[in-house]
């Protein structure tokens, strides 16, 4: 159980247009939907209805793209009291965000930057992290992103400085394995060694997904079945974890939605097998927003909540 308490929601998939119809006429066996913040915060149309709606049969987890925790620009309160509000609507069980900044001079660039990871860019991001959490009246739960460069700025490692980030600004994490595994391509690291850097106790929740491997790199595109090595690399995260709420994003090619959550499923046999090696076993519960000139619908694509 991580230190916050939160629930083990048990294997979830990513709320989706594509299955709206199937969702609300059959009612699947699914434990639990994940939610994209900004695709609801500013829409009273369907796609808020069809949220309310399926928060009504299962629990709902939020998570956002353009937060901007690693940004340079002030906060932007507006869009914290649209996401506050929505949660309570919701009974969201927590909300998260990735570890970037996404634009600059109020521009939203719709696009996950990376960031360097050093003792400055630490304490700004932990004193905004705080900030938000303060705000929303919920830590904060951050996730590590892919990232395709890197800054020779840096002076700590991607898991180092989401350890210190975790301790500092007492935030959760959204461990997403995929993101590990393509960065640790992308970059020549080993991401075993990323997966037992993590505070365990600070894990809340994990994310699965596909990706495109191009030889020379891999391009986070949720576009595919997960491959071997990255469950394998969840069954690792498992082991360490016990039991902790599950997602599979899938975002472009979206296949139906038993194929979605059949792949989703798989993730308890690695489950099981993480909590007899830990010890930990946890506790289980049982269209987009309309564009302006400035944005777009949010999707988790190639682009976004990698």
């Amino acid at each position: 159980m991580n230190r916050f308490n939160f629930p083990d929601l048990g294997i979830g998939v990513g709320l989706r247009t594509v299955h709206f119809s199937h969702i609300l006429g059959s009612q699947p066996d699914v434990d639990w939907f994940e939610a994209l913040s900004e695709n609801y915060m500013d829409t009273g149309g369907r796609p808020r209805y069809v949220l309310e709606k399926v928060a009504e049969q299962y629990p709902i987890v939020l998570h956002g793209v353009s937060l901007s925790i690693g940004g340079t620009d002030p906060l932007d309160f507006d869009y914290l009291r649209k996401l506050k509000s929505l949660a309570r609507t919701v009974n969201a069980r927590w909300i998260s965000d990735h570890l970037c900044w996404t634009g600059v001079s109020g521009r939203n660039v719709h696009d996950l930057l990376p960031m360097p990871y050093n003792a400055e860019s630490l304490r700004h991001t932990a004193e905004r992290v705080r900030v938000v959490s303060d705000f929303l009246e919920t830590p904060l739960v951050v996730e590590n992103p892919s990232s395709y460069v890197e800054f020779a700025t840096s002076t700590m490692t991607e898991w180092d400085f989401l350890a210190a980030l975790a301790e500092q600004s007492d935030c959760g994490l959204l461990l997403d394995v995929n993101n590990i595994y393509v960065s640790s391509f992308n970059h020549g690291f080993d991401p075993n060694v990323y997966v037992d850097a993590i505070p365990a106790d600070r894990v809340v929740q994990v994310h699965l997904a596909g990706h495109q491997n191009h030889g020379t790199h891999i391009i986070d595109t949720h576009n595919d079945f997960v491959i071997d090595e990255v469950w394998k690399l969840y069954g690792r995260a498992c082991g360490r974890t016990g039991d902790v709420s599950t997602l599979l994003e899938w975002d472009a090619d979206i296949p139906d939605f038993p194929t979605v959550h059949a792949e989703a499923r798989k993730a308890s046999a690695f489950r099981s097998e993480g909590s007899r090696e830990s010890g930990a076993g946890g506790r289980k519960t049982a269209d987009l927003r309309s564009p302006t000139p400035d944005s777009r619908p949010y999707s988790e694509g190639p682009y976004a909540a990698v």
